[in-house]
This record gives C-alpha cells, sequence and structure tokens, in this order.
C-alpha cells in the first residue's frame, strides 16, 4: 500500500475537488480517540501530507467531510482547533511556503 496515493485518494473523495498533488513525505504522524455513530470507540492513526489544490478551486465535500472549510494560516493559529491539526497545518503551511 501507497500511504501518499491512499491520502490523494481520500482528499478527492473527501473534497470533491479534482487535480490534487500530493507531496511527499509525510508532514505529520497522530494518533487520536474517534467515536463513530456505530462502532464503539477506539484510537485511530493518521499519517498526514500537503495536498495541493489547484488554484481558486472550491471543496463540494461529501458525507465524511462535514464542516469542511479553508482556512489562513492566521485562522488556524487563532481559531479553536484541536492541538494535532494546528501542529499539521502549521506544517503544512510552512511545506508549502517552500514550495513556493
Amino acid at each position: 500500500m501507497n500511504l501518499a496515493n491512499v491520502a490523494l485518494r481520500e482528499a478527492t473523495e473527501e473534497t470533491g475537488i479534482d487535480g490534487l498533488r500530493v507531496v511527499t513525505p509525510a508532514i505529520d504522524v497522530d494518533i487520536h480517540e474517534v467515536n463513530p455513530p456505530n462502532e464503539d470507540a477506539h484510537l485511530h492513526l493518521d499519517v498526514r501530507f500537503l495536498v495541493i489544490a489547484p488554484p481558486d478551486t472550491e471543496p463540494v465535500g461529501n458525507h465524511e467531510s462535514q464542516g469542511f472549510q479553508w482556512v489562513s494560516e492566521q485562522q488556524l493559529a487563532s481559531g479553536d482547533f484541536e492541538a494535532g491539526l494546528k501542529r499539521m497545518g502549521s506544517a503544512g503551511f510552512e511545506l508549502a511556503a517552500k514550495l513556493g
């Protein structure tokens, strides 16, 4: 299994955006508890990649991507987001700036 390809497929499915590009290697690894509606609570491991969307795209989303939104680096830093998401976002913004 190629995790970068899985990340690209998931990002495409959950955003509805064609033409996404995944950057390797992964930028973050996170483990956290999830509590899905029809399953017992369990630990979930995320291997996270920077995925770049084509300019001026708008996400469509699906049933798995509720509350999906674009945020700026400043909005991420000052927003009420969980620590792992802020860590991943900071790493993503830093790498994206280096890529130009």
